[in-house]
């Protein structure tokens, strides 16, 4: 609940910074939600994920731009069968904070490629410590909304990945 009312604060935050730096060519922000669809053995445990944030964009050189964001993200834990005992138990559902930083290049104007990379810290009833983040993608630019699919790894104890779907609107 802590970490909750952290995003709320940061977002809030984030809102104020915006309207401050509205006259900054070249800087955008925003919020966003997203889907993400598991896959290998984070696919067993875990039923599709949904995540809040904010994120922000600030233009380098040419087609180049810096980007961050934060949010938090939460999986619903399974009803799997244990295969030594044959008894079926939940997995706990996780949730996360990730805070990712990166790059996008622009090849074309409405089409963008970015690599982010960061950090998660993981909470749960089974679930402690950060997870290091590594997250390709590709997305478009229309106006003020952002769409972007991705794949994202977070590696701690494992690899833990997933296909992503982002929406957001940025200021």
């Amino acid at each position: 609940m802590n970490k909750f009312f952290l995003l709320i604060v940061v977002l809030f935050c984030l809102s104020i910074a915006q309207r401050a730096s509205a006259q900054l060519k070249g800087f955008s922000i925003g919020p966003y939600g997203e889907l993400a669809f598991p896959t290998g053995d984070f696919q067993k445990d875990f039923k599709t994920g949904v995540g809040v944030g904010a994120q922000a964009d600030i233009r380098l050189i040419k087609s180049w731009a810096a980007t961050g964001s934060i949010g938090y993200m939460y999986f619903r834990g399974k009803d799997v069968m244990d295969p030594t005992t044959g008894n079926e138990y939940k997995v706990p559902d996780l949730k996360a904070v990730p805070i990712r930083v990166g790059v996008k290049y622009r090849p074309i104007p409405l089409l963008y490629l970015k690599l982010e990379s960061g950090t998660a810290a993981l909470s749960g009833k089974n679930y402690s410590g950060s997870a290091f983040i590594l997250s390709p993608g590709v997305g478009l630019k229309i106006l003020g909304f952002d769409f972007q699919a991705k794949y994202e790894a977070w590696m701690k104890d494992g690899t833990k990945g997933f296909w992503g779907l982002k929406a957001g609107w940025n200021f």
